[in-house]
């Protein structure tokens, strides 16, 4: 790996093209490095992680009115709805804003968490999509979607959004453009400026992740991949971009992130490297934000030693979670959203509650992706009262821990303190998920068909269920023809927002 250093220029000093951050992630998306069979493996993985997320959340609100834009942008040789029929195509840009707000909605696939945070599942949707409507196959898709997870990875190692209030899509969107430059063989010069107009057009604010989180925030990762491919599609037609867009005297380190000052390193393979970086990325086994999910396992696995030594949990008096810096800011009491610790909440606010998450999986021992959120069941008196005496305090070690650079000791959870009315103490900890791949039960392939199994069991057929999976097993084998039938189908009676309305403006 190359260890590329990244700051601002003053127009007087004029930086080399060669030497921009831009260009350097152009050319790593344009070489002809060997991809392994691990990195294939795990790509298979995730499209069916991708996809068992996106078919449970097909009739939920945001994401059959993103189906209803697609279904107005009908194209012949298109790409494919997620749970539309195969033989119905649409524009591949409407098609990748339809399934990547499918993927994101429940928030409940893979994720990488370094000095930013991440979905780099959400560099599938555009990717494939453009496949289907470009005619590529199976190793035209690898070759895509490696390049855009290690684009997107190593940003969110070097650079940092949350700390200057933007959303984590500013990284996304480049890793989209690059990917698609990549799955279509094009040139170092147009990967180059469509990677600089994605970024470009796609830094927003945290506003989306604060206060009443509303269903933008699925959206914000579609917005990012349609985002992507127009940019690809205009840099493909001769046009260029803002340049250099991460250097330059007037952009985004200077006015966006740490200022005219700024500097940051961006670890980047060398050209002809192995990409690798997908295999540092973890999927989740419960349907809640990242930093939560070994405060999941944890609470579970409290729950009997607490009711051992306490009545109900209304005998417990107090609840600290000692936590990293991001897990108390964000989804902890150090965010001070009073919306975190409101029982009429969004889903999307108590997936960003750990307070809530901590109190629910507690008292139940597991957690449900629609049973957890329910509002009867947020809204449950008892419930309330726990989840009310919970707090999150920042503990610089586990801070350090979210933060080491070597994937193998990063932690992402935390220590928790339940003390009781009596004075006694109850205290555990746990630093990864049960699922990561240094947890206590990695996921493997069966666990991701299990988890697809598990959310699609009732909405498709065993017939369909059986061709996708099989489908996806054979990826580097798949011809275009094949690449095409990449979704799956759910009856058309189960949908709704199944045909072309006339609710917008589409």
């Amino acid at each position: 790996m190359r260890q590329h250093t990244v700051r601002v220029f003053p127009s007087k000093e004029k930086i080399e093209r060669k030497d921009q951050l831009a260009w350097k992630m152009a050319e790593i998306c344009t070489d002809t490095a060997p991809i392994k069979e691990d990195v294939i493996d795990m790509i298979i993985n995730r499209i069916i992680d991708n996809a068992s997320v996106a078919i449970a959340s097909a009739n939920r609100h945001a994401v059959a009115s993103a189906r209803a834009m697609a279904l107005a942008h009908p194209r012949a040789g298109g790409a494919t709805v997620f749970g539309m029929p195969n033989d119905q195509k649409f524009s591949c840009e409407w098609t990748a804003w339809a399934n990547g707000t499918a993927v994101r909605e429940l928030d409940y696939h893979d994720t990488f968490l370094a000095a930013d945070y991440s979905h780099p599942g959400d560099n599938i949707p555009p990717i494939l999509a453009v496949a289907q409507q470009s005619g590529k196959n199976g190793k035209d898709l690898i070759r895509g979607i490696v390049a855009g997870y290690e684009l997107h990875v190593n940003l969110v190692k070097g650079i940092c959004l949350h700390k200057h209030k933007k959303d984590h899509i500013a990284h996304l969107a480049p890793a989209q453009a690059g990917g698609i430059g990549a799955l279509l063989g094009l040139s170092t010069e147009v990967v180059f400026q469509a990677i600089q107009q994605a970024v470009h057009v796609s830094f927003t604010t945290r506003q989306s992740r604060k206060g009443e989180i509303s269903s933008w925030k699925a959206y914000a990762p579609a917005h990012a991949g349609k985002l992507a491919i127009e940019a690809v599609d205009r840099c493909m037609r001769g046009e260029g971009a803002p340049s250099p867009i991460y250097e330059g005297e007037d952009s985004v380190i200077a006015y966006m992130l740490d200022g005219k000052d700024g500097k940051y390193v961006v670890p980047l393979p060398e050209v002809g490297e192995e990409k690798r970086a997908i295999l540092e990325t973890y999927t989740k086994e419960h349907s809640a934000e990242y930093q939560s999910q070994a405060l999941i396992d944890l609470a579970a696995r409290m729950k009997d030693v607490v009711l051992s030594k306490a009545k109900t949990f209304d005998d417990v008096k107090e609840i600290i979670i000692h936590t990293s810096h991001h897990t108390h800011y964000v989804i902890g009491t150090g965010a001070n959203d009073p919306q975190k610790m409101d029982p009429k909440a969004s889903r999307e606010t108590l997936d960003h509650s750990i307070m809530y998450i901590f109190a629910v999986a507690l008292q139940d021992g597991k957690w449900h992706h629609v049973d957890s959120y329910a509002p009867e069941r947020a809204q449950r008196a008892d419930t309330v009262r726990l989840w009310h005496k919970i707090s999150t305090v920042e503990d610089k070690a586990w801070t350090e821990k979210y933060h080491d650079q070597d994937p193998n000791k990063k932690q992402f959870g935390g220590r928790v303190e339940i003390i009781l009315n009596n004075g006694e103490k109850i205290i555990d900890e746990l630093g990864v998920a049960n699922a990561h791949p240094a947890g206590a039960k990695p996921f493997k392939r069966a666990d991701y068909i299990r988890k697809f199994d598990m959310l699609t069991a009732d909405i498709i057929t065993k017939d369909e269920r059986n061709r996708f999976i099989s489908l996806c097993e054979r990826l580097p084998e798949l011809t275009a023809a094949e690449v095409q039938q990449l979704n799956v189908q759910i009856p058309i009676d189960k949908m709704i927002n199944n045909k072309r309305d006339t609710k917008g403006i589409f």
